[in-house]
């Protein structure tokens, strides 16, 4: 999947810190906002696989650190569930000013409540899941059980929290009782997938059952046999992830764009309506190409230089693994960092002429393993010998025509 690491202002102005997860070969057929468990990240190893499995059925996904977590601007102490259930609408509303409306919206914990409750403030949400949700947010206190009565005579507490360190102000508690989720969940009358695990010990089973009874049809329930309350599994995290990209399809409009067909290697595609942004198929596998949006594209992928460059480095790698299998070398991974400019040729006769500049590509290989010195320079001269690199220094003749 491509990441694009963003930030956008929650209600109070400070800047919430944010990664929207693409498809890496097409164009996102629906949005979806994540919001993960309480005092997670966006970084949860649960909420990546989980997004991982939405990019690859072609949903992007917008995470979040909410505010005074991770890093976001804010104090934690200072925020509260209805302040998280804000910072999703504000997460819509930045979706729908850049990309797109979200169609979906997706809860791990308390997010899952937090998600039952924003749902009702973004009229664009079309599907709604849950993963391991509470039932009604005061049932979070159990977490800081022995501090409560520290929190209701001095105001707030220090509670370890996951094995760090918060301040939980009295604030937080009166705000998680009066949100009255169960309400809300009745009202909602949108398509609701409740995932949870049998084998939950911070958030028992029970609460499921509790939002299923009070939401109105179509409801469906998933149980995640097996796994803990934060998905620590990798394969819990991906099936939870497929379920519900297979689930919501059923209920949003998944774009279908026409496919690309060509009878040569390659074939590209540029519509008025996407600006800049354009479709590539490469004997059969898809890729996208953008431009920034300071000159005017979207920046939902690479640049053609881009493309370029990185065709001569994933070629270097190939090239290097071969030989270093060839040859028996232990090499345990290679990477090729490139970067292209346009600069004056130190050879050049009249600097100042424009027409000086040439065009260059800094190429620094980073080899990992076991290798000799002599290995390693070795490999340097082997680099050079990829067919890219012997393409773009010998020439290439182009010959274009009207199809």
């Amino acid at each position: 999947m491509k990441t694009i690491k963003l930030q956008f202002t929650n209600a109070e102005g400070l800047l919430l810190s944010a990664r929207l997860e693409q498809p890496v070969d097409k164009l996102p057929s629906a949005y979806a906002i994540f919001a993960h468990c309480f005092t997670c990240t966006k970084n949860l190893l649960a909420v990546t696989n989980i997004s991982r499995a939405l990019t690859a059925k072609g949903i992007a996904v917008l995470r979040f650190d909410f505010t005074g977590l991770g890093e976001s601007e804010g104090e934690f102490a200072d925020t509260n569930f209805s302040s998280n259930v804000e910072d999703l609408v504000e997460a819509a509303n930045y979706l729908r000013e850049n990309y797109e409306v979200p169609q979906i919206i997706i809860g791990h914990s308390l997010g899952g409540a937090a998600v039952l409750m924003a749902a009702s403030k973004i009229a664009e949400i079309k599907s709604i899941a849950t993963i391991g949700a509470p039932a009604d947010p005061p049932h979070v206190k159990h977490l800081f059980q022995s501090s409560l009565e520290e929190i209701e005579s001095n105001g707030k507490a220090e509670v370890s929290l996951g094995g760090r360190p918060f301040t939980i102000k009295k604030q937080f508690i009166d705000d998680l009782e009066k949100n009255d989720l169960a309400s809300i969940v009745k009202t909602l009358k949108k398509p609701l997938l409740i995932l949870h695990s049998p084998q939950d010990d911070t958030v028992d089973i029970s609460n499921a059952a509790k939002i299923y009874n009070a939401a109105m049809h179509p409801k469906s329930y998933i149980s995640l046999d097996g796994a803990d309350h934060l998905l620590s599994r990798k394969e819990d995290s991906l099936y939870a992830g497929e379920m519900i990209a297979a689930w919501t399809s059923r209920y949003i409009e998944m774009a279908k764009p026409d496919e690309l067909e060509t009878d040569m290697q390659a074939v590209v595609r540029n519509e008025r309506e996407n600006g800049l942004l354009t479709e590539i198929k490469a004997s059969g596998h898809y890729l996208i190409a953008d431009e920034p949006k300071s000159v005017g594209g979207t920046d939902l992928g690479g640049t053609p230089y881009d493309l370029l460059v990185s065709a001569l480095g994933a070629c270097t790698a190939m090239t290097i693994r071969l030989y270093a299998n060839h040859k028996g070398i232990d090499l345990d991974e290679v990477k090729v960092h490139l970067t292209r400019e346009k600069r004056y040729d130190h050879d050049a006769r009249n600097p100042e002429d424009r027409k000086s500049k040439m065009e260059f590509i800094d190429s620094e290989i980073e080899l990992t393993g076991n290798l000799t010195t002599e290995q390693r320079a070795r490999i340097i001269e082997i680099a050079n010998r990829c067919p890219v690199h012997k393409t773009l220094t010998h020439g290439i003749t182009i010959n274009t025509k009207e199809k």
